[in-house]
């Protein structure tokens, strides 16, 4: 798809007579400037016990690149592979691609946390000490069953979207980036990103000669949306996928419950998050007579929120007074929350709203991306939580030893600035085309259709949903309301599960969780490669 540009070539400038060197010691040399289009890999070895399976690997790391619209060298994709050793051909081994979400986030979480070889240790539900933090062995590691290759999304890890700017002259700095910021429109957006993932991956097959393996695709939070309109671009470019797992999953922006207020009319985020804040106020111990088993509690409070709950938002205004206060007297017990302030939020509490107020009385906001996080606020009298205790809690810890653990173990991007994240917010484009012809373009993204064609065109695939109970930014009920309206034939849909977990958005930060987690990807990757 294009040449690489060849930028910043030698130039042989004249020395002055007084300058020539004396005779015999030859002209002085004048290095030429990196060329930002190469692409990089350096290559290194370990080995890593999983199972009580010692397993040797060469892990690459590198960057590829990838066009813009106009065919142009756009942007540099740096990745992480991870090659199981052995003494046949890797070809037919299974190949995991690899991604978080944001949009935005490079993709060190599911690096370091789940993926790799080397893991963080970090606190769990709670924060953990400060530096020195720990990195161990990874003994949940996927790579006993997949080799794994680890893709940043275009502008965060150790690549970059449009022109280096670090390498730009000085008196164009400006000009450069300029043109970047329209560079960035290529790559910044729903349809654009799955362009540059398709391009990379395609590119990556190319590379590592892997065209014959079973493929999978595996994307957390953002990374979900992802999965569902890559695996429908890759199918279309000719590349099945033998199966798609999907963590902390949302395929349709609408189901977001932090804005769900500013939607006047549209209740589904609130009848998706109801069994997300039951769990939080079921594990801070916040309802009364508290049942032992969780999972029971939920199986009512899923049926209590379909056949009580929604019917009484779907009434709106004409919802009779007395209903209203026996409803929130209700939904007191199963949420935590009091009665008076759920009746006077219009039966209608958002992420924000809830996180802030279930431990209030005790000076404490419960966390967003996991609710078993708590801390006091920033600010007391804020109407909503104004930060998520969970990412304050373990960011620093999964940056810093990234960054040592690249740099070092791996030996990659030394003199290049990492970018754990893109503030892409200002200019993600979040409209999006679904596959079909004449289909209107969506100006807010529902991706269902595209894993729903995607799944109907190849009744193989397998698509495998984790979530845990306790995340409020992609509620587990709401991804099952998601995939339960695919709108598929039975044989088609019994190609789908679900798996729960006690943790949060970021279930691998809990090792048990982890252990569950590399089970069930080990199961899904083997008995979606059998033939």
């Amino acid at each position: 798809m294009g040449a690489a540009l060849a930028l910043g070539l030698m130039a042989a400038l004249p020395l002055a007579a007084a300058e020539a060197p004396p005779a015999g010691e030859g002209k002085a040399e004048v290095k030429a400037k990196p060329n930002q289009w190469e692409e990089k890999r350096h290559e290194s070895h370990g080995a890593v016990t999983v199972g009580g399976k010692h397993i040797e690997y060469t892990a690459y790391a590198g960057t590829l690149m990838v066009e813009d619209k106009k065919g142009q060298p756009g942007a540099m994709m740096s990745y992480v592979a991870y090659i199981k050793k052995s003494e046949g051909s890797a070809a037919n081994r299974p190949i995991t691609f690899v991604y978080n979400g944001g949009p935005g986030s490079s993709t060190f979480w599911l690096h370091m946390g789940a993926f790799g070889p080397k893991r963080v240790q970090a606190g769990d539900g709670e924060r953990g000490p400060a530096a020195p933090y720990h990195l161990i062995e990874n003994e949940y590691s996927p790579l006993d069953v997949s080799d794994i290759v680890l893709i940043d999304m275009p502008g965060t890890g150790f690549g970059h979207v449009g022109q280096d700017e670090k390498l730009a002259d000085p008196d164009k700095l400006e000009q450069v980036m300029k043109k970047n910021e329209e560079v960035k429109k290529d790559f910044w957006g729903i349809d654009q990103d799955a362009r540059a993932f398709t391009i990379f991956i395609t590119k990556f097959l190319n590379k590592y000669e892997r065209w014959n393996s079973p493929r999978f695709l595996f994307g957390e939070s953002y990374g979900t949306m992802r999965s569902a309109v890559l695996v429908n671009s890759l199918q279309r470019a000719n590349i099945d996928m033998n199966g798609v797992m999907l963590l902390s999953q949302i395929l349709n922006y609408g189901s977001s419950v932090d804005g769900g207020r500013l939607e006047l009319g549209d209740d589904l985020p609130f009848i998706g998050s109801l069994p997300s804040y039951a769990a939080t106020a079921w594990y801070h111990n916040k309802i009364p007579n508290k049942p032992k088993d969780l999972e029971a509690f939920l199986a009512e409070v899923r049926r209590f929120d379909l056949q009580e709950y929604a019917p009484a938002l779907a009434m709106g205004d004409s919802l009779p007074d007395a209903q209203k206060h026996a409803m929130a007297q209700k939904l007191s017990g199963l949420i935590g929350l009091p009665a008076d302030y759920i009746e006077r939020a219009d039966l209608r509490v958002d992420g924000g709203m809830f996180r802030k107020t279930l431990r209030q009385d005790e000076g404490l906001l419960v966390g967003r991306l996991d609710t078993r996080y708590a801390s006091p606020p920033v600010d007391p009298m804020a109407k909503e939580a104004d930060y998520d205790p969970q990412s304050a809690a373990i960011s620093s810890a999964y940056v810093s030893l990234f960054n040592e653990y690249g740099r070092g173990t791996l030996g990659f991007g030394k003199d290049d600035e990492f970018h754990p994240s893109a503030n892409v917010y200002q200019i993600w484009d979040t409209r999006h085309q679904p596959p079909g012809a004449n289909q209107p373009l969506q100006r807010t993204a529902n991706v269902i259709p595209d894993l729903a064609a995607t799944m109907r065109q190849n009744p193989k695939l397998k698509v495998m949903l984790c979530s845990g109970y306790f995340d409020l930014s992609t509620m587990f009920f709401a991804s099952e309301i998601e995939l339960n309206h695919l709108n598929l034939p039975p044989d088609i849909r019994k190609n789908i599960e679900i798996k729960h977990f006690m943790t949060g958005h970021m279930v691998y930060v809990n090792e048990e969780a982890l252990k569950q987690l590399h089970g069930y990807i080990a199961q899904f990757v083997t008995s979606a490669t059998m033939r």
